[in-house]
């Protein structure tokens, strides 16, 4: 079958449109991957006419979806399918056929036994996903093999004896398929790298970084770029909006290096003038230079526990394009003029030049303006009434967000600190501060402001969304709700985040807060990069992007620089540019809404895996928590650290405890005795799984 054999095919029947089906029958397929690219290739160029279009050309009553499998550590799957809004569908690991965490697939859908979930089974790999696994090395006789880190990878990997790289048992290793498994056959693969005993300093970061792929150095020619990147020339000067004069600060955490935000205030009779201004970092970063393309491969930086991978070379991020105080640097400003009711009454957006007085930390503005430090305010006199108006500033814009219904969900935050060789020595517990608060409210405004603005300019350009609930999931989520005696109004098809934001209101403070606010985040979509303005729920908001970051996200990058262009050119692009761009903004929107999910996991497993393992140091000792939620096998209680563990039911051992699920508590058959959310507990810890990132805690009597 080629692309020649369907034309033909094509040709003889004229007579009637066809569909897919018809085209898939018509063929002796061998590889159904590569047959539905050529269809879709020929579909969009207008080849191949069917009489249902969608992705994958699939017709319905095929019963056929194609999607990215989520592995489960019990060995069943999800299939997550491309089509947004379309339910996942349920893999018992007898319908998986050989497929693994991540591949890309195609499943043949079948009624489901309960009625509710759709089920299917794997009747094509499309993409593998798994080339290289990192795992720990078991060594045998005769062979050896690795037992993978991510448990939702549910085989082992064969390694024949001379494939092994003299690794012993024990050592963290990444492997290389070379055979992919099939049913009652492992995979087998070939050792590549040995990373070290998996207690040595840096070795579980390290391993970390080799699972999800994450790129370490920047190749030769990309930083040999970075370097010769020029600094500021007085002809850039004249082509920009001179601002060196304002008043301009800074204010990030202590330990930031990437300083790409600063902002200034002031007022205008009863109104605000609030200039928010951004590294120009686009200025540097020409379109498909070695730079950009690097930039876009990795789309996003990524923050470990121990590490940041950044996604521009140190020379930028830390250097020319990082606002340093003292420094004239480039930007793109967005200075708006704010009513007091907290509405933007006009804007502006220019290229600029800025050179910022005071490199200010969270802390140092919380100290001026909430604990009215004496010696802090005395050193930064100058800018003592700027702050005051940035904090007046902030509670209008809040309060503007809230009345309109933006979700406001207050998780608690901690950090864990290491010391010289890796290791956690503490979790510090992260308390948002009003300095934290008004950047935040600043940056806000600031992507709404830009997204508005080139949105009615109808220019290609990429957005920030979020998607209201799916009709399912709402439904779920009250049913939930509904225990608690809360309820969200409205209907699944007509959901405003405003009935949210009511919840969570009357939530807070009570002792299911976390859990409710957990499941209610849950139930939402995840938030993603497109080109068509579909609105962010979350947030309320018509219209959103990210423009606030362009050292770390590259849409915010990528969008300065069609702004820019917008502005040299007066808004007149021609069509080939236009198609151009509406072509790269598809594809970049795509590229960073996956980079993100992957930076995302990596960064949640690097945290998680050292509070694990700060917890193996405190085996056998107590402390208090708060039962956070309560399932049919035990409850979870998390710490004043934010460190949770699960009381497993067996472990109560003074009565036979049952499972009420309309109570969300477990209760003793004899005793009474009840546990629910939000009771305060003593539990001793008794367990700790460093691999499975699990704690096991027992009660202890008060």
């Amino acid at each position: 079958m080629n692309k020649q054999q369907l034309i033909e095919f094509m040709r003889v029947n004229t007579y009637k449109p066809l569909t897919a089906e018809e085209l898939i029958s018509a063929f002796e397929v061998e590889d159904m991957g590569s047959f539905l690219n050529l269809l879709r290739e020929m579909e969009r160029s207008g080849e191949v006419i069917l009489t249902r279009k969608n992705k994958y050309g699939l017709p319905e009553k095929m019963g056929l979806v194609v999607g990215r499998i989520q592995g489960h550590a019990r060995g069943f799957a999800f299939l997550i399918p491309d089509t947004i809004g379309e339910p996942d569908v349920f893999i018992s690991a007898e319908d998986m056929n050989g497929a693994m965490h991540n591949d890309k697939v195609m499943v043949r859908q079948r009624k489901p036994k309960d009625g509710k979930k759709p089920e299917g089974e794997i009747i094509r790999i499309l993409r593998r996903a798994n080339d290289t696994i990192v795992g720990t090395f078991d060594r045998n006789k005769n062979f050896g093999f690795v037992v993978p880190d991510d448990q939702r990878i549910k085989q082992d990997i064969y390694v024949a004896k001379g494939e092994t790289m003299d690794a012993r048992s024990g050592d963290k290793v990444v492997v290389t398929i070379v055979n992919w498994p099939k049913p009652g056959r492992n995979p087998e693969g070939t050792v590549f790298e040995v990373l070290g005993r998996a207690d040595d300093p840096g070795v579980d970061v390290l391993s970390i970084v080799r699972k999800f792929q994450l790129p370490e150095e920047f190749p030769q020619n990309v930083a040999q770029e970075a370097r010769q990147v020029a600094r500021i020339s007085g002809e850039d000067y004249d082509k920009r909006q001179d601002l060196r004069n304002m008043k301009t600060v800074t204010i990030d955490g202590e330990d930031a290096k990437d300083l790409d935000d600063a902002v200034t205030i002031s007022k205008k009779g009863k109104n605000y003038l609030l200039g928010v201004h951004i590294a120009d970092v686009g200025y540097y970063v020409k379109e498909n230079s070695e730079l950009d393309i690097e930039a876009y491969n990795r789309a996003t930086s990524v923050y470990l526990v121990d590490r940041v991978i950044p996604m521009l070379p140190p020379e930028l991020s830390n250097g020319i394009c990082s606002l340093n105080a003292g420094e004239d640097r480039l930007s793109m400003s967005v200075m708006m003029e704010i009513s007091p009711e907290g509405e933007v009454i006009d804007h502006k957006i220019a290229s600029s030049i800025i050179n910022v007085d005071h490199r200010m930390t969270y802390t140092a503005v919380r100290k001026i303006l909430v604990d009215q430090d004496a010696e802090l305010r005395k050193k930064y006199e100058d800018f003592v009434p700027e702050f005051l108006l940035m904090e007046e500033l902030c509670g209008i814009l809040r309060g503007r967000r809230l009345k309109r219904g933006a979700i406001d969900f207050e998780f608690p935050e901690s950090k864990v600190i290491l010391d010289d060789q890796g290791k956690p020595k503490e979790i510090k517990k992260i308390e948002r501060s009003v300095a934290e608060k008004l950047i935040e409210e600043f940056m806000l405004l600031t992507n709404e402001t830009v997204a508005e603005y080139m949105y009615w300019l109808e220019a290609p350009f990429i957005y920030r969304v979020h998607e209201p609930p799916a009709p399912d999931n709402f439904l779920t989520l009250n049913e939930f709700l509904h225990r608690f005696g809360y309820h969200i109004a409205g209907s699944e098809d007509k959901i405003h985040p405003r009935t949210f934001q009511a919840v969570v209101e009357k939530v807070h403070g009570k002792p299911e807060e976390k859990v409710v606010s957990t499941v209610m985040l849950r139930s939402m979509k995840h938030a993603r990069y497109t080109s068509s303005s579909l609105g962010h729920f979350g947030l309320a908001a018509t219209y959103y992007t990210h423009f606030t970051s362009p050292i770390r996200r590259y849409p915010d990058l990528s969008i300065h620089r069609i702004i820019r262009e917008y502005i040299e050119k007066g808004n007149k692009l021609n069509k080939e540019r236009l198609d151009n761009l509406q072509q790269f903004t598809a594809k970049a929107a795509e590229q960073s809404s996956l980079r993100e999910r992957i930076a995302e996991e990596a960064e949640r497993e690097s945290v998680d895996m050292k509070k694990v393992e700060f917890m193996q140091r405190h085996l056998g000792q107590t402390f208090s928590g708060i039962i956070s939620s309560v399932t049919p096998f035990g409850m979870f209680v998390e710490l004043d650290n934010t460190v949770e563990g699960l009381v497993h039911v067996s472990a109560l051992t003074d009565d036979y405890y049952q499972y009420v699920e309309e109570q969300l508590a477990l209760i003793g058959q004899h005793t009474n005795r009840v546990f629910k959310i939000g009771d305060q507990v003593k539990i001793q810890v008794v367990k700790v799984n460093i691999a499975a990132r699990e704690i096991d805690f027992e009660l202890v009597a008060n």
